[in-house]
């Protein structure tokens, strides 16, 4: 797998995110990364599934940053997380370093958030007592996930990018892995995307997006 080039850059909200030439994609929104996970992998998709455990699934490991802050989620809400994410082209640790993250998000969990990158790939891992991360280094297109997650965070770069990480089959691939009731968040609003989560079978709402960013998003659920 031939790893993407990419830059830093800095965004609205003062959080980092990375750019990618080659695709001319950012791996967060520019308006704020961290505003924009917040909003729509943890206030939307987290927090609205209940449940003292909850299994979620990513797609796109990227900079760790969903999933660092579902990691501290856990420990405030008191619930018990397994996170899996998939990702083809893992980041290098000193380009994540570069992010700093922990030292404006939660600096007395710099080691949980160094912990996420530093975890074995394709195995559980336990970063804390209450989150188990499982990161598998694989292609999403033609990996196949087993059953029984309750939230998705779809966060792949957009469709006008990688058209290959959106279509009709992986959608249905993904309902599949859903219990009933499970949700699915993404930051694309997307006629295209929405009837497409909707032929999966999904229920589909358009919800506000980001403060200062995207104006929807979009959350699916499994009735």
């Amino acid at each position: 797998m031939k790893p993407l080039k990419i830059q830093l850059e800095q965004t609205d909200d003062g959080s980092y995110t990375l750019y990618v030439p080659e695709l001319e994609e950012h791996y967060h929104s520019i308006k704020g990364a961290l505003t924009e996970s917040e909003h729509i992998f943890i206030n939307m998709g987290m927090k609205h599934f209940r449940g003292d455990d909850v299994r979620i699934l990513e797609i796109g490991f990227g900079t760790g940053l969903n999933a660092f802050l579902t990691l501290l989620e856990a420990d405030k809400e008191g619930r018990n997380v397994y996170y899996s994410s998939i990702e083809r082209y893992p980041i290098p640790l000193e380009t994540v370093e570069k992010l700093q993250y922990p030292e404006l998000i939660c600096p007395e969990r710099a080691d949980d958030f160094n912990a996420l990158h530093k975890a074995a790939w394709n195995t559980d891992v336990h970063i804390t007592s209450r989150f188990t991360l499982n990161k598998i280094e694989d292609d999403f297109t033609t990996y196949r996930f087993k059953p029984g997650y309750d939230v998705i965070y779809f966060d792949a770069f957009a469709p006008e990018k990688q058209p290959e990480m959106w279509n009709q089959e992986l959608f249905d691939a993904l309902y599949g892995c859903l219990n009933k009731g499970g949700v699915l968040t993404t930051y694309c609003a997307k006629g295209v995307v929405r009837r497409m989560l909707q032929a999966s079978g999904f229920t589909v709402e358009r919800l506000p997006g980001p403060p200062g960013g995207k104006r929807e998003i979009l959350r699916a659920t499994k009735a």
